[in-house]
């Protein structure tokens, strides 16, 4: 077997390997939607991990320079957004654009 033979089964078999993984729950789950637990898993998962990463990228932030005052700043226009509008996408996308915008500045 040819070196690109080789790489060309490798990928597929990581094509087939992935999209299995992908499908897996759609095809277990299909008549399961309505049960709580998957309902309390898909309800507060999302918040859980948000929590995890704000918490991750504040921690190592040093508040008495510039930078952290950027940080404050986009991390309340960030929750201000999402209180307002209630939606998390685009709270996420303008703290972190006004994020970049003030660190560039």
């Amino acid at each position: 077997m040819t070196n690109t033979a080789h790489i060309l089964m490798v990928i597929l078999v990581m094509t087939i390997a992935t999209f299995a993984t992908r499908i897996m729950p759609f095809v277990f789950f299909h008549g399961h939607s309505n049960h709580p637990t998957i309902s309390y898993i898909a309800k507060y998962t999302p918040p859980m991990i948000m929590s995890i990463l704000v918490i991750y990228v504040l921690k190592d932030v040093n508040f008495s320079d510039d930078i952290g005052l950027y940080t404050v700043i986009s991390v309340a226009v960030t929750i201000a957004i999402h209180l307002w509008r209630n939606n998390p996408l685009l709270s996420i996308f303008t703290g972190t654009f006004l994020y970049m915008f003030l660190v560039q500045m």
